[in-house]
């Protein structure tokens, strides 16, 4: 990890967290970044940040066509074929809607998505219910949020390979924040050096309750589960969907200023599921106590 780096993600994290950040309804209406304009831009190789100003969605494309990854809230869905479009990928190239979790603000826009490219959606199990009902599943503090939904095309499994032409991600099955959250990987040429990229899913509780949770009983054995298996995990760059969690902006930021490896932080990975671990062991105590 650069020196300063540990420091600025720990920052980021306490502030991240103090709001409910990957908590849809955290918030009494949506923080205004969530649907503000961003424009798109290169992050590495073949991949480019096609989302808002609060809420990622990532294009990777090949040459026989796009995988859009995530589409954030539904009143977004325009802005997002636009930035697609921007980067010269038409909208019929788009082949591929991969989710990473169901949750109204990272598939809000799916539906519409679908509609528009005609490209086949894929999901893993555990959040087909979601995707395909429209609402968030298991017990919160928020309640339901409901979003168009959306026909999920075939499930992936965990370790499934997903290719597009010369492209291919591996899904990694990492739930927790939803009973079917899902990361992938994919291996990148960054300026000539392999490099392992990570979109990973959300590892916060973000409102989950965890003891007694009706809806999703396993929900505290998952994210333990999932704690483990990350941490295990090697990635150089980390994304994620929410952008202010690894700083996609900021990092972008920083590469226009000169810093060319803004990007590549080996450690982040670990650093933030030390760390988002902690915090969910607080919280799980802290229910516990209050059940007994």
């Amino acid at each position: 990890m650069k020196a300063g780096q540990g420091v600025r993600w720990g920052l980021r994290a306490a502030a991240l967290l103090a709001v409910g950040l990957g908590c849809p309804a955290t918030w009494a209406a949506d923080p205004p970044a969530w649907t503000a304009p961003n424009k798109p831009f290169r992050i590495v190789d073949n991949v480019y940040y096609v989302g808002t100003q609060g809420l990622a969605a990532y294009l990777i494309v090949s040459r026989q066509g796009a995988i859009l990854l995530d589409a954030t809230l539904a009143e977004n869905a325009r802005q997002i074929e636009d930035n697609i479009e921007s980067v010269g990928v038409p909208l019929r190239d788009v082949r591929l809607l991969l989710s990473n979790h169901g949750h109204a603000d990272h598939v809000g826009a799916m539906a519409a998505l679908q509609h528009a490219t005609g490209a086949r959606v894929l999901a893993s199990a555990g959040d087909r219910w979601a995707l395909e009902n429209g609402r968030n599943q298991g017990d919160t503090n928020y309640g339901v949020q409901p979003f168009a939904a959306v026909t999920v095309d075939e499930e992936v499994a965990d370790g499934q390979k997903v290719r597009l032409g010369e492209l291919e991600l591996t899904a990694h099955l990492t739930p927790g924040h939803t009973r079917g959250c899902t990361s992938w990987s994919m291996t990148v040429n960054d300026r000539g050096t392999p490099r392992q990229l990570l979109f990973l899913c959300s590892i916060t509780v973000a409102g989950n309750t965890l003891v007694g949770n009706r809806g999703y009983p396993a929900i505290a054995e998952d994210f333990q589960a999932t704690f483990a298996k990350l941490a295990d995990m090697q990635a150089d760059i980390v994304l994620s969907g929410h952008p202010e969690t690894t700083d996609v902006l900021g990092r972008e930021r920083r590469r226009q200023a000169g810093d060319e490896d803004a990007f590549v932080e080996p450690g982040l990975l670990q650093t933030m599921v030390s760390d988002y671990r902690l915090r969910f062991e607080q919280q799980l105590r802290k229910e516990r106590n209050a059940a007994r």
